[in-house]
């Protein structure tokens, strides 16, 4: 199986990075690569990361953004809240609403890992998804093979 990079582009910078990745470039030092998983685990992602913070219900499809490959997606807008809502989100209890979202989304059927490493994507992801709430013009991008 292959990976999922997901990373905080423009538009034009995005379509680089894919025809990049498409010829084999190791990990971008600011994107997060994640091995064995696809972009319908990030779409996963992205639902339980709504439901953490009561959004469920957006649109957390990830959309093509150019003919030209198929691999490169778009994360929406609401996804991209989400995962940044995660890292200040303060629920009513004990819980951490990022680790209680990792832990959910390692326990999903066929995920290749377990509650710590998620731990640490999710907290990634989140952290570029909050890059993303702070840049003008750039947008959150999975490139998945």
């Amino acid at each position: 199986m292959g990976f999922a990079e997901i990373f905080v582009a423009t538009h034009d910078e995005a379509l680089k990075r894919a025809a990049a990745l498409e010829r084999g470039a190791d990990a971008a030092a600011s994107a997060v690569r994640i091995p064995d998983i696809t972009d319908f685990e990030v779409e996963q992602l992205g639902d339980l990361a709504g439901k953490a913070v009561h959004a469920a219900g957006a649109d957390y499809e990830l959309a093509m953004v150019d003919v030209t490959t198929d691999a490169l997606l778009g994360v929406p807008e609401a996804m991209v809240r989400a995962l940044a809502e995660l890292l200040t989100y303060e629920s009513e209890g004990e819980g951490n609403v990022l680790e209680d979202v990792a832990d959910a989304w390692a326990a999903e059927e066929d995920m290749p890992f377990g509650p710590d490493e998620s731990r640490q994507f999710v907290h990634k992801l989140a952290t570029l998804a909050a890059d993303v709430e702070n840049a003008e013009r750039s947008g959150l991008y999975v490139w998945s093979l």
